[in-house]
Parts: structure tokens; C-alpha cells; sequence
């Protein structure tokens, strides 16, 4: 099953790469405020649930652009999907997006492929066999104090969203680490985060196909995932905390407090 994600992911890979060439020519919408959709997202998961699908019809399918009106409604199988994370980098021709493909099973996450078509960077992960970019094995960072680290984040940018709150909790962080970085694509974040190349991440307002990938890229690579308390609820919570163990311990009071788990005041 595996294989046949990574053949999605490419699949999909090829079509943004063929539209990155002209970004200036591919039509946007707006879902909401600073919430963008493009005709290259929907070219990339036509492809990737058409290549799933195929493979196993039975399947379900929870994506980012369709939902959930795809695939078989109670399968115990489905695969979570986001065809294109980080489309506004996309669209500006920032370089930093990629495809995330999961497979959950009775809601276990079991596979993850997340792929950077712009370094042909292809992250894939087993439940109990590890995590590998390109075929290489990778491992969360060794950093034990939370001074040291490289920190990376996402901006709230929805209506509604508290962001002097937020600003808050990013200046609780700038204190406390090496540094804070706002890369603009969740995915590839966590799969960042797997492979050391940054100590941790955390975000509010993410939806499943924005995790589901990179946290099992992280359990697999010895690092820690789970919601800001700490706890392993996160995936339909839409918070996301994640770091090697000895950082996760140092986050959860900082990031404790703006939970939405955390205990009214």
C-alpha cells in the first residue's frame, strides 16, 4: 500500500511541477478569507484519489478539496489527503509545499507519504518500520534543551482567529529557543521534524490531512506527537504539538495554557 501512495504522490507531484513552470497562468479561488484553492489542487487530488481508488475500491477517502463524497463512506480504510500543503506558497512561488498521503486503519494512522515535488524529496513512513526520506532512515534531533532548538510554527490567518493571542505565544517561544520559523506547510513541517532538521512544531487550527502524514513520520523517526496538553488527542482537535521526547516534555507548559483542552480560567 505503500508503493501505491508514493505512485500517487508522484503522480500528483508531476502536475504542480508542470503548473509551477507558469504559477502566474493557474486559476485561484478563494475558499475564505486568506484561504486559497487552485486548479492545480483539484488537478492533484483528481489524480491521487483516481490512483488510489483504482488500487483498492473499497477504500474510503477523507481529502482536503472533496471531503469525504469519495471512495466507500464506512470503510475501515481510508486514506487522508492533502493535494497541495501550502497553496499560498504555492501561488506566490514560494518553493515550500508538498502532497500528504495517509492510510488510516480503524483509526490507526498506518502509512504516510509526504513528497516535495520541488527537491523531489519523497518522506515515507510504515507503522513499525520506521521513517525514511529518499530511502535513507532519519531520526527526530538529539537537542535535549529547548535554548538550543529550531522551532517551527504556522501563523493564524483564518477570521476569527486570536491573534494577539497568538502573538503571545510566539513571543513565549522567541524567549526560549533558537529560533521560531513559519515555513507555510504543515506537512512538510512535521516531516522536518522527523528527519532533525528542526527540534519541534506547533500550530492551532490544523485539520487531519494537514497531520496525519507527518505524525506518523515522527512516532516512526522516535519523536513524540499529541495536542498541546501533551495528550494524543490531536487529529480531529485541530492543535499540534511535536519534538524528540526530552523537547516535547519542555513544550507542554509553555503551550499548555492556550490548549483548547486547557482548563477555563
Amino acid at each position: 500500500m505503500l508503493n501505491m501512495a508514493v505512485k500517487a504522490a508522484r503522480a500528483a507531484g508531476a502536475i504542480i511541477n508542470r503548473a509551477a513552470l507558469d504559477v502566474e497562468a493557474v486559476r485561484v479561488s478563494q475558499k475564505d478569507a486568506n484561504d486559497f484553492v487552485t486548479e492545480v489542487d483539484h488537478a492533484s487530488e483528481q489524480a491521487i484519489v483516481e490512483t488510489l481508488l483504482n488500487a483498492y475500491p473499497d477504500h474510503g477517502i477523507l481529502a482536503e478539496e472533496s471531503g469525504t463524497t469519495l471512495g466507500n463512506p464506512k470503510a475501515d480504510h481510508v486514506w487522508i489527503i492533502d493535494p497541495l500543503d501550502g497553496t499560498t506558497n504555492f501561488i506566490h512561488g514560494f518553493p515550500v509545499y508538498c502532497v500528504s498521503i495517509a492510510l488510516s486503519v480503524r483509526n490507526k494512522i498506518e502509512q504516510a507519504v509526504v513528497y516535495d515535488p520541488t527537491r523531489n524529496d519523497l518522506f515515507t513512513s510504515t507503522r513499525g518500520r520506521g521513517a525514511f526520506l529518499n530511502d535513507r532512515r532519519i531520526r527526530v534531533s538529539k537537542r535535549t534543551r529547548l535554548s538550543e532548538c529550531l522551532i517551527s510554527t504556522g501563523f493564524p490567518y483564518r477570521p476569527g482567529d486570536d491573534v494577539a493571542r497568538y502573538l503571545q505565544l510566539m513571543g513565549e517561544m522567541m524567549k526560549r529557543t533558537a529560533g521560531l520559523r513559519r515555513p507555510g506547510a504543515a506537512a512538510l513541517d512535521l516531516a522536518y521534524v522527523a528527519a532533525g532538521f528542526s527540534d519541534g512544531f506547533f500550530e492551532l487550527g490544523l485539520q487531519p490531512w494537514d497531520m496525519a502524514a507527518g505524525s506518523l513520520l515522527i512516532t516512526e523517526a522516535g519523536g513524540l506527537v499529541g495536542n498541546f496538553t501533551g495528550e494524543s488527542d490531536y487529529l480531529h482537535f485541530k492543535e499540534c504539538m511535536a519534538a524528540n521526547p526530552k523537547i516535547y516534555a519542555q513544550l507542554v507548559p509553555i503551550l499548555s495554557p492556550y490548549s483548547h483542552f486547557a482548563p477555563a480560567a
